[in-house]
């Protein structure tokens, strides 16, 4: 619940401090925790790719127009080939991936940026 609560302050906040933009895609990292192997996705909003049992789909990236570099939050929707509903599904900040993060046994996947070209 406090999670929740610290998330959309800090969503909300950057919105209402700053203009933000609407990136074509972004790069995800994941994370296998059981072999160690890693590796980046780059994504299109809308794209999804399959990683291991998990199905990675970026559903919106967002960034500060005032300083793209500075940080991203993105929506993510993560499905795990052995569980019917979502593992994942909301908004994870570049800055802070911890704050929201993916709660599964094997895998971790956090968002890095978004492409603001």
């Amino acid at each position: 619940m406090i999670r929740a609560v610290l998330l959309a302050a800090v969503l909300a906040a950057p919105a209402a401090a700053q203009d933000v933009a609407s990136a074509k895609g972004g790069l995800v990292r994941w994370l296998d925790k059981s072999t160690g192997e890693t590796g980046d996705l780059d994504l299109s909003r809308g794209q999804s790719a399959e990683q291991g049992r998990l199905t990675i789909q970026l559903d919106e990236c967002r960034y500060p127009v005032a300083d793209p570099a500075s940080n991203a939050y993105a929506h993510l929707t993560i499905r795990d080939a052995l569980v019917p509903d979502p593992v994942f599904s909301g908004w994870m900040i570049a800055s802070s991936p911890a704050l929201s993060a993916m709660d599964h046994p094997r895998y971790d996947v956090w968002i890095l940026r978004c492409d603001t070209e």
